[in-house]
């Protein structure tokens, strides 16, 4: 039996919740199809803990195939599997980028993106507990506040940063990115406050609003050319068709979207040829153009076990839970990511490299601490040249996508992460960080390490930064996959809603974008209708 509903949404992350909330009050009927499980779960609402979800079922995590420029090691991209999506699993910082990201994606061939045109979305959409006037909201839906913990590695690092030369910065989204300080939070009262938590809790019992849980879409149906509903399997493993009155929009991120475009044979024909899938349309940038923010870690070794490894053992576990369950603070309030920056190195006026500083040195996403009391510096890329690709793996849609992040493969990028390993060390060696440092582990201590020995380095341990986009471009050319209204072009009631619309990635973290491209997703939808 096929249910029918106004709006079907496949993907429950960041921009589909928004999205969902905005057609449900204003009386459409939708439908919200989620892969992963509810996000009920305390690991998801307490800050700290957001590590321990990641390689759980509320997390994809997404290899790609060898990569070259990275010694030919496979990378993992967690990306979110729950309701809310990255916005449950992620550090949860507040970043929306740079003006000149919004008015590149202008000049590029996406009218009513310019800063101009998303500054006022960013704003309604904005309750800051702090800040206010022209750059920042106080009367909206998503809570931004700053956090209610700060460790004392976090505050070493941001007081080393200015004995550096770099000025403090109270507000990354203000006049200026560029200086060092704390981030502030997608939190309120000490808890995450995912698009889930934000958009759709405030929705429950409204019969206009249906959402699925633990269901994969297996595909678009296409009536005509035109999208009219989509096909999904529950864990009971039943098979369900749903269809949309109006449309259908795709919010399952950049990895998972083009899949489900391809799927559906709307992508690149001679690799749906090759896979078995009769071509709808042909769509060669469906999948291309795979951008993603990359990062190494500098790590030093603490002089006393001050880091986090531990703390979430034994009695100091059970002090923290008690602590935040009476309070909410302590400890478990922290973002564990709490402070960064963003500099200049290359003195044009714009910041290209953003750190995230850890109170903790962390192996990977997968394999969680090294059993070291430390804490790492991560510079990253803000604006990568490089560019990576995915494809189907088959056409079965329970089989993983094959997929290339293309991570250093432009020399530009390497370049860059050597001068923003450059600025960590000289970081790590101010008296601040001296009083609590004992070493540079890696990439070493020498003060006179050569450049061969960091490029080494940073080759081995290069990783992801948790922000793919670009795989279905937004824009007003031939190769584009979606117009400036999000509509995919020549597939009639189609739209995609998510990151992978940015025809260049934002010069910061992606939550706060993502969650602005399902407003205005929105906003072209009513504004239409």
């Amino acid at each position: 039996m096929t249910q029918s509903y106004d709006y079907i949404i496949a993907g429950a992350g960041s921009a589909g919740c928004t999205l969902a909330s905005r057609l449900v009050n204003a009386g459409k009927r939708v439908l919200v199809v989620e892969a992963g499980p509810d996000d009920n779960t305390k690991l998801i609402d307490m800050p700290a803990t957001f590590a321990k979800v990641i390689g759980t079922a509320r997390s994809w995590i997404y290899q790609s195939e060898p990569e070259p420029s990275v010694g030919g090691r496979t990378l993992p991209i967690p990306q979110g599997r729950t309701l809310g999506g990255g916005s449950s699993i992620n550090a949860m910082l507040y970043v929306r980028g740079q003006p000149e990201d919004y008015d590149g994606w202008r000049d590029l061939g996406c009218p009513g993106w310019g800063w101009d045109d998303v500054l006022p979305v960013y704003r309604r959409l904005e309750r800051n507990e702090r800040l206010a006037g022209e750059r920042h909201g106080t009367d909206g839906p998503l809570p931004v506040s700053d956090a209610r913990y700060r460790h004392p590695l976090s505050l070493a690092y941001v007081r080393a940063a200015q004995q550096a030369g770099y000025r403090f910065n109270d507000d990354f989204n203000g006049v200026e990115q560029e200086g060092v300080g704390f981030y502030q939070t997608t939190t309120a009262n000490g808890e995450r406050q995912s698009s889930a938590k934000v958009f759709l809790k405030p929705l429950a019992g409204n019969a206009n609003l249906k959402v699925v849980t633990e269901a994969q879409v297996t595909g678009l149906t296409l009536e005509n050319g035109a999208a009219s509903g989509l096909a999904y399997v529950t864990a009971d493993g039943q098979s369900h068709l749903a269809s949309a009155k109006a449309e259908v929009i795709l919010a399952a991120g950049a990895l998972a979207t083009p899949k489900l475009m391809m799927l559906s044979g709307l992508g690149p024909a001679a690799h749906l040829t090759e896979t078995g899938i009769p071509v709808i349309r042909d769509m060669p940038a469906v999948g291309q153009d795979l951008q993603d923010h990359v990062a190494a870690p500098l790590y030093a070794l603490t002089r006393k076990p001050v880091s986090l490894l531990g703390e979430d053992r034994g009695l100091k576990a059970l002090r923290h839970g008690i602590e935040y369950l009476l309070f909410r603070r302590g400890l478990l309030a922290s973002n564990v990511v709490e402070s960064g920056g963003f500099f200049d190195t290359d003195g044009d006026g714009r910041p290209d490299v953003q750190f995230h500083v850890l109170p903790v040195m962390v192996e990977s996403a997968e394999h969680g601490s090294i059993e070291r009391h430390g804490m790492e510096l991560n510079p990253c890329v803000l604006r990568p040249k490089s560019r990576g690709s995915v494809l189907l793996r088959s056409r079965n849609s329970s089989d993983p996508i094959r997929f290339t992040t293309g991570f250093l493969s432009h020399a530009d990028d390497l370049a860059l992460l050597l001068a923003g390993m450059k600025v960590a060390r000289a970081i790590v060696r101010q008296p601040a960080l001296r009083e609590v440092v004992a070493e540079e582990f890696a990439p070493g201590n020498a003060d006179d390490l050569g450049d061969a020995a960091i490029v080494d380095h940073i080759i081995r341990h290069a990783k992801t930064v948790y922000h793919p986009c670009g795989t279905c471009r937004m824009g007003t050319d031939d190769q584009a996959v979606v117009d400036p209204q999000l509509r995919v072009r020549g597939v009639p009631r189609l739209r995609v809603a998510d990151a992978s619309i940015m025809p260049r990635l934002t010069s910061g973290n992606t939550n706060a974008p993502a969650i602005m491209i399902g407003d205005r997703c929105a906003d072209f939808i009513l504004g239409e209708n």
